[in-house]
C-alpha cells in the first residue's frame, strides 16, 4: 500500500522480532515443549504457537493447561534452552536511531508483537519507552486478530487511518493492519532492507 506525504501518519507501530530485533541463535524451546507432551500423549493442536504467545505463562503453566506435567530435568533443560536464545536477541543496527528520529521529528511511536512473555521482557530492556504497547500475552490475542489492532487504537487513543504499521510479516503486519483501516509497509531484513529503504519515500527527514 502506497502512502503520499499528503497522508502521512502520526503514529508509527513497529512489529518485534525480524523488524526491531533478531535472535542470534534459535533453540526453539516452546517447540521442544510441545514435542516432549506429545510424546507424552497430548495431541498438538493448531493454535499452540498462537495460544502460547496468548497467554502469561511458564512452561510449568503451560503444560498445566493442557492437563499435562513437566518433569524437573526436562523443565531445567526447557530454562536452559530458552535463557540461551534470549541472550543471543540483538538489535538491528538501525533500530534505535530510526526511534530516535522518529520521535525528533514527533511521530508517536509503539509496538505490536506476537511473541512469548519472556521475549518481550527482554526486549522491553533493549528499547527506550515508547507511547503504547500491544504484547500478545498481554492483550491475549495474536495478530491479525482485529482485537489486538483495536487494542492498540484505544490505547494510542487515535485512529486507525493515523497509524503506519512496519513489519516484516505479510498478514500480521500488513493485511491485518490495512484490513483494519491502517496504513502498512513490510520490510524484509533477509533481504537487506533497512528502515531507510521504507521509510525514505514517506518520511523523506528519516536518515539511519
Amino acid at each position: 500500500m502506497s502512502l503520499s506525504l499528503d497522508t502521512k501518519p502520526s503514529v508509527i507501530v513497529f512489529d518485534v522480532f525480524g523488524t526491531l530485533v533478531k535472535i542470534g541463535k534459535k533453540n526453539h524451546p516452546y517447540k521442544t515443549l510441545l514435542k516432549y507432551l506429545k510424546q507424552q500423549g497430548r495431541a498438538p493442536q493448531s493454535n499452540d504457537a498462537r495460544y502460547i504467545m496468548s497467554v502469561d505463562a511458564d512452561f510449568t503453566q503451560l503444560a498445566l493447561k493442557w492437563g499435562m506435567q513437566i518433569p524437573e530435568d526436562i523443565l531445567e533443560a526447557l530454562v536452559f534452552d530458552l535463557n540461551e536464545e534470549l541472550k543471543t536477541i540483538e538489535l538491528f543496527s538501525d533500530s534505535l536511531s530510526t526511534l530516535e528520529q522518529l520521535r525528533c521529528e514527533g511521530y508517536r511511536l509503539a509496538l505490536c508483537s506476537n511473541l512469548a512473555t519472556p521475549y518481550g521482557k527482554v526486549v522491553g530492556t533493549m528499547l527506550p519507552e515508547l507511547d503504547a504497547y500491544a504484547w500478545s500475552y498481554e492483550v491475549g490475542t495474536t495478530k491479525p486478530d482485529p482485537s489486538i489492532y483495536q487494542y492498540l487504537i484505544d490505547e494510542l487513543d487515535c485512529h486507525a487511518s493515523e497509524v503506519l504499521f512496519i513489519g516484516d510479516t505479510p498478514s500480521a503486519d500488513m493485511h491485518g493492519p490495512i484490513e483494519f483501516g491502517m496504513s502498512a509497509r513490510l520490510i524484509n531484513r533477509k533481504k537487506g532492507q533497512t528502515f531507510a529503504d521504507i521509510l525514505g519515500g514517506i518520511l523523506p527527514k528519516v536518515e539511519v
